[in-house]
């Protein structure tokens, strides 16, 4: 089965209102069930080199290690290891180019990806770009950002509500590029049909506030495309102060990995 027929994916990137260019950059494929939005780091230089090679890598690699591993099982994990390998690949590739070429030193970008199968979402993140979940018309943030602004509300050195107006929200501990490692957080949770996901750059949740987003994803459900588009104009009529990327999943209904097209990759019976 191809996926886009159980999913609706949509996904815009803008400049915002006071950046000259654009850093982030999104990769989505409806066939694949695969999105990654990574944002380059701002304030360095290529930050939209950076990101671009991280959706590009990441998506590609993916891709070939799929279509090389053909017929073997354990999908989950298979589909763990993968990710995990391909986000360490393009980390290399930016962390090389980074301290090989002049032009580069000093790039480095966030991730956030979510690939979909057999009913299930696997979610790997590095970096402050977040993945929110509708369900049930409730949000809910499923990545934790690796910040320094959220490691010190984790051991209570600022309330939540302090770390929403800090000066220092946009300092990451982790992104791809800075070193010669990664340390990335994958998760797993259950897809249900009309859940929606929603990955962004930090340039809509600084501008938007989670309510406001909720209120938004629960009004605009029905359709994906314009709830994309809304977000995005919402962070710029709030002051638009950093690039804004979006893309959100709608789950339309059941997708088991092993009939038809998928099942070849993993051995199963269709």
């Amino acid at each position: 089965m191809k996926l886009k027929h159980a999913l609706t994916i949509s996904s815009a990137s803008d400049a915002g209102l006071v950046r000259n260019f654009n850093e982030d950059s999104v990769v989505a494929d409806d066939d694949f069930g695969l999105v990654v939005l990574a944002d380059g780091m701002g304030g360095y230089k290529a930050g939209d080199v950076a990101s671009g090679m991280a959706t590009m890598i990441i998506g590609n690699e993916l891709k070939e290690k799929f279509a090389k591993n053909v017929g073997k099982s354990n999908g989950v994990d298979l589909e763990t290891a993968m990710l995990r390998d391909a986000v360490s690949r393009a980390n290399q590739a930016i962390y090389h180019a980074a301290h090989n070429k002049t032009q580069f030193q000093g790039m480095g970008t966030t991730v956030v990806i979510t690939l979909f199968r057999d009913n299930v979402v696997t979610i790997a993140h590095a970096g402050d770009s977040r993945l929110y979940r509708l369900r049930n018309d409730k949000l809910e943030q499923l990545t934790i950002d690796h910040s320094l602004l959220q490691e010190q509300v984790q051991l209570g050195l600022i309330s939540a509500e302090d770390a929403r107006v800090s000066h220092n929200r946009n300092l990451v501990t982790r992104a791809l590029g800075v070193n010669q490692t990664i340390a990335v957080d994958i998760r797993q949770e259950r897809a249900l049909p009309g859940d929606i996901y929603l990955l962004c750059s930090d340039g809509l949740n600084d501008m938007v506030d989670d309510m406001d987003i909720e209120l938004a994803m629960v009004a605009i459900k029905e359709n994906i495309p314009l709830l994309v588009q809304q977000l995005v104009t919402m962070a710029n009529d709030n002051g638009g102060h950093d690039n804004i990327s979006v893309a959100a999943i709608k789950v339309e209904k059941p997708f088991p990995l092993r009939t038809g097209f998928f099942a070849r990759w993993f051995g199963a019976a269709s």
